[in-house]
Parts: structure tokens; C-alpha cells; sequence
């Protein structure tokens, strides 16, 4: 079997939306491992730990935090993103499609968690908002593109 644009692969970004969901999870985990040791039983208060502790420096404090942030962020995205292939599988939206939309979205996820963890100037915040922005829209674009090839039927 030849796998093109036009085969049946959308359903297969959701899984790999929420890898890229949990991927700062493991950098803000094996960051809070290497300076202040990560506390598996009481895990939520990690990036509390690290922020208080004096031994880490504010950058890496930092990092931590904007490794939550895009973490936070994949798991807000996560759902819209699963109804908008849902829907536009439902409806019967062409592959190519939903193909392209899955793949730039993908792009726009991994390039968001990127410069969210990665950068810490405001000229790059502002091209995170932007990023984020483009990626949003993406699964919004398929509901209603959904909703109107049902309407018309």
C-alpha cells in the first residue's frame, strides 16, 4: 500500500498531538531531575520547588515554568483539535484535507512548544502568539468546513 495525501491518515495526528502534548513534560521533568531531583510522590509541586529553591538559577527556573506553559497549552488544544478531525471524518471531508490541515497543525504544535521553551525574549513571545494563533485555527477551519458539507447534504 502507497500512503499519499489522499490516504485515509488523519485520524493518526491525534496520538501524535498528544505526544507533542507531554514532550515538555519530559524536558521540564529531566530539568527539575538534574538540579533540584524530581518528587514522584508529590508531583504537582515540582515547578513550585524548583522556583523556590535557591539552588537553581532563574533561567533555568524559567525554563521549567515555559515547559509547563507548553504543556498546559498542548492538553487545552488537544481536545479541539480531536473534535475537529472527528468531525471532519464524519462528515466525509476528502483526505487530502484533512491531511494537510493535520500535518500543518502537527508543524504548528511542535514549532509553538519550540519557541515557548526554548526563547525567552518578547520579539519571540509575540511569534509564539503567532504560531498558536495559526494552529488554533486550524481545527476550527475543519468543524465549520464539517458542519457546512453536512448542512448542504
Amino acid at each position: 500500500m502507497t500512503l499519499t495525501l489522499s490516504s485515509p491518515l488523519s485520524l493518526y495526528s491525534i496520538p501524535i498531538v498528544w505526544i507533542l502534548a507531554y514532550h515538555p513534560q519530559v524536558i521540564k521533568g529531566n530539568l527539575i531531575k538534574k538540579t533540584i531531583g524530581y518528587d514522584n510522590v508529590n508531583a504537582r509541586t515540582n515547578v513550585k520547588r524548583v522556583a523556590d529553591s535557591d539552588k537553581v538559577s532563574r533561567e533555568v527556573v524559567a525554563r521549567v515554568q515555559r515547559a509547563e506553559g507548553a504543556h498546559l497549552n498542548g492538553l487545552e488544544a488537544l481536545p479541539m483539535w480531536g473534535l475537529g478531525i472527528l468531525a471532519g471524518n464524519f462528515a466525509g471531508l476528502d483526505h487530502w484535507t484533512l491531511n494537510v490541515v493535520s500535518l500543518a497543525f502537527i508543524l504548528t504544535r511542535f514549532t509553538y512548544n519550540q519557541v515557548y521553551i526554548n526563547y525567552n525574549t518578547l520579539g519571540k513571545g509575540f511569534f509564539r502568539s503567532l504560531v498558536w494563533a495559526a494552529g488554533s485555527l486550524m481545527p476550527l477551519y475543519l468543524v465549520v468546513k464539517a458542519a457546512n458539507k453536512l448542512a448542504a447534504q
